[in-house]
């Protein structure tokens, strides 16, 4: 009986020692960093939905000054409408295609916009029209906040696949999380993505 006892708490330290050794080696990691990407991700929708969301009442304040500027209402309208269709969920994190399409319908919007700014600065009447001053400021701070969105993401997706690269994150990969691919992280899809749009807001 004596025996047994001590088998059982010498199993029982084994198996508590055991746990305290795998909790501190990092075999947690790779889920919680892969759930670390996909919160990024939902910010970033968020952050373009957000956008999204402003622009309506941006198009009906900019219509009742600038009526004969239809066509870039509509066509901000449409790119809109085609930014908003197109969702990324977080499974589909793992197609690149699907992430280049979604970054292309968030380009062709934000081009949409930088010509609706323009058209502003054709009428002083809404350059300085109250409503109008409102939602060109919100609609800054939300591409600041896309931008600060799209950082976190991207800080996210190094972590994740540098853990799944690296010992002993790589150990574990091949082991427990073999499913888990590396994840695509975003790329410029616009053309000279790399200089700044001279959108003006003023």
């Amino acid at each position: 009986m004596q025996t047994q006892r001590y088998r059982f708490t010498w199993q029982l330290a084994v198996v508590l020692f055991m746990s305290w050794l795998l909790a501190g080696c990092g075999i947690n990691n790779i889920p919680q960093y892969d759930e670390q990407v996909k919160s990024a991700w939902s910010q970033v929708e968020n952050q373009y939905q957000r956008r999204a969301d402003l622009i309506p009442n941006l198009v009906e304040t900019v219509k009742g000054f600038a009526r004969q500027e239809q066509e870039t209402l509509t066509a901000v309208t449409e790119a809109r409408s085609r930014a908003t269709s197109i969702q990324i969920s977080a499974e589909d994190l793992d197609d690149p295609q699907k992430l280049q399409q979604f970054q292309q319908a968030q380009n062709q919007l934000t081009g949409a916009l930088s010509r609706l700014m323009a058209v502003s600065e054709r009428y002083p009447d809404l350059k300085s029209n109250q409503n109008f001053l409102a939602l060109q400021s919100q609609l800054e701070g939300t591409e600041n906040r896309i931008a600060v969105a799209r950082r976190d993401f991207i800080a996210a997706v190094e972590r994740y696949n540098t853990e799944i690269r690296t010992f002993p994150g790589r150990i574990w990969h091949s082991l427990l999380y073999s499913d888990m691919p590396i994840r695509d992280n975003f790329e410029a899809t616009a053309e000279n993505a790399e200089q700044a749009p001279q959108v003006q807001f003023q």
